[in-house]
Formats: structure tokens, C-alpha cells, sequence
């Protein structure tokens, strides 16, 4: 009997214990996007309760793997579906405009231009996520310059007339319109397919991303001019961020921050790599080589970008966020507007 009632107390504390244990559910990047979900994100999370001496689980799911569209992030964290979502910033900018304050076309030529302007706005952008998703922005990150590949060859931008372009939010379709283009808003995972059939006739992506999907394999041309960086980052439900202690908040945030930190480095040195292993040229280390040819990048095309800020992407996003945050644009130029003098 004394047997019994030892290995039935030992239970009972052993299930104690197990019920302290936190549990967390992390919808992730899509595979196909690249080296940062395959390298980075994915083992941080897979090795994140070791790293960071939390008593918890992270349950780690890519997105594409889910089997939930990739614009549907936010929507997922307002749920509780999943604790942890890794969001694609112009993917859940229809979701959430005032994200794409962020990285408008034009605003952001470097990645210190990126990294100054998301600081800026980021507690905007938390603020947003917070009323309307309950939801912690936990940071946020670049997937890396975006550059236009094409099935038909060009030679820049105005080759851009009549055709249908894979845009991934409102202010690259704004500026695509600008050359007689049409933006076609698409899933990630569905571009290579939509290209080698001819649903659209080019894409909008970073070179490493179009690399690890094979983009290469079904277009001809990439026009190596940065549009955008491409603002990813993570966000967690308010109601699992409540049930932990501050203790273990602190613990989360700061395996975070080192997470961004890494990230920001990493796109930045996968960048050049990738245009090389696109266009055939070396180095190539982290890459599949391709042949695409290399667009010459024109004076105009540079000075189009620049000048699409206030030309088009501005204009175009502050209508759409003021409608559903009457202070979006007010807070925009009070921060990156202020940093950017206009």
C-alpha cells in the first residue's frame, strides 16, 4: 500500500510539474521561401526552450506545411490557432495596412534605411496589432531587397507596359501601374506555377527567395533594382503572452531580439549570393546557379523608385490605412516622415 500511495504522489507531482510547462504552437515561413526559414527560423524555434532555459514546447509548423495561405497570419494569432506567427508583412498588409508603413516602395533603397524606418514605426504598427488582432508585436525583420523576374525578356521598367506583374501588396501594385502594368496579388507558393503557365508574366520577390523556389527555372530576365525590403516578423496572442510570468516574457524577448539581430545580418550577406547564383556569376555559395540574364538598371529606373514615395506608394497606402486607422498617416509623418524630412 505505501508502494502505491508513493508512485500515486509521485505522479500527481510529476503531472504538477507538467501542467507549469508552457506549450506554444508556432506557425512559421513557408519552405519554398528560402535559406532564412530553412537555416534560421526554423532551428531557432526547434531549439528555442534549450537557448533560452524556458520550461516550455514550441511546436514548430511552416505555413506552406499548414496549408494556410500566407496572407492569412494575422487572422491566425487572433484565434489562438497557433501562439507564435511568423507573418509575411505585404502578404497581411491587406489584413492590416498600417504594416505596410513599414516598407513602402521607394522608402527603403538599404538596409539601414529599413531598419531606421521600422524602429521608427514599429510602435505604430504594435498598437494597430494590438486592438485589432490581440496580438504582441514581437519584432520584425527584411526577407531582403525585391526585384522584379520575368518570363518575357526586359530591358526596364517601361518593358513593364500590358503585362500582368505578382505583386505582394498595394503599394507595389500602385507603382507597377505607373509603367501600364497590372498587379496581381498572389500566395507565395503559388508563383512558379503561375509564371510557367502564363498567369502572370512576372514576379516580385527577393533573389534568394525566387532561388530557393525556382523561379529561374521559368523566367528569363531579373531586373535587379530594389523595390521594397520586405518586412516579415512575429507576432504572439495576447492571451498566451499573458499566461507566462514576467520572467519568462523577458526570457522570450530577448531570444527574439537576438533572433531579428540574426536574421537582419543573414538576408543582407544571402542577398549578393543569390543575385550571383541567379545570373550565373560567382561567387555562389548558398545557391542553385541559374542563366537568367541581368537587366541593365537604367537612371530612370532609379530615379522612378526613388521618386514613387511620395509619387505613388504613399499617396496610395495613406487612403487605404487612414480608412481604417484615421491617425495612420498623421503617425507616419510624425515618425519616418519626420526621419525622411517631407
Amino acid at each position: 500500500m505505501r508502494t502505491v500511495l508513493m508512485t500515486s504522489a509521485a505522479l500527481c507531482l510529476a503531472g504538477a510539474a507538467s501542467a507549469d510547462t508552457l506549450s506554444f504552437r508556432v506557425l512559421g515561413q513557408p519552405v519554398g521561401s528560402g535559406l532564412i526559414q530553412q537555416q534560421v527560423e526554423q532551428p531557432f524555434f526547434e531549439g528555442l526552450a534549450a537557448a533560452s532555459g524556458m520550461d516550455a514546447t514550441f511546436d514548430y509548423l511552416p505555413v506552406d506545411v499548414a496549408g494556410i495561405p500566407d496572407n492569412d497570419g494575422m487572422r491566425v494569432v487572433r484565434t489562438g490557432l497557433f501562439d507564435i506567427v511568423s507573418f509575411r508583412g505585404p502578404q497581411v498588409s491587406r489584413d492590416e495596412p498600417t504594416m505596410l508603413g513599414l516598407d513602402l516602395v521607394g522608402l527603403n533603397p538599404d538596409y539601414a534605411s529599413g531598419r531606421a524606418h521600422a524602429e521608427a514605426f514599429l510602435p505604430t504598427v504594435s498598437t494597430a496589432v494590438e486592438s485589432r488582432f490581440n496580438a504582441r508585436v514581437l519584432g520584425v525583420w527584411p526577407a531582403g531587397p525585391q526585384v522584379l523576374f520575368c518570363v518575357p525578356e526586359i530591358t526596364g521598367l517601361a518593358d513593364l507596359e500590358g503585362l500582368k506583374v505578382r505583386v505582394g501588396d498595394q503599394s507595389a501594385a500602385a507603382f507597377v501601374a505607373q509603367f501600364g502594368a497590372t498587379g496581381v496579388p498572389m500566395p507565395f507558393g503559388e508563383v512558379q506555377q503561375s509564371l510557367s503557365r502564363g498567369v502572370v508574366d512576372c514576379a516580385i520577390t527577393g533573389p534568394a527567395s525566387a532561388n530557393s523556389a525556382g523561379w529561374p527555372e521559368v523566367t528569363t530576365t531579373v531586373l535587379p533594382i530594389a523595390l521594397q525590403l520586405a518586412m516579415n516578423g512575429y507576432v504572439i496572442n495576447n492571451d498566451s503572452w499573458a499566461a507566462m510570468s514576467p520572467e519568462q516574457q523577458t526570457q522570450l524577448q530577448t531570444a527574439m531580439d537576438g533572433l531579428i539581430d540574426q536574421i537582419w545580418t543573414y538576408s543582407e550577406e544571402l542577398y549578393q549570393d543569390a543575385l550571383n547564383c541567379n545570373t550565373g556569376q560567382q561567387p555562389c555559395v548558398h545557391g542553385t546557379p541559374y542563366t537568367l540574364t541581368a537587366a541593365p538598371i537604367s537612371d530612370a529606373d532609379l530615379a522612378a523608385v526613388a521618386s514613387a514615395l511620395v509619387g505613388s506608394s504613399l499617396p496610395a497606402w495613406t487612403a487605404q490605412c487612414n480608412a481604417v486607422n484615421p491617425t495612420c498617416e498623421a503617425d507616419w509623418m510624425a515618425t519616418v516622415g519626420t526621419q525622411l524630412g517631407l
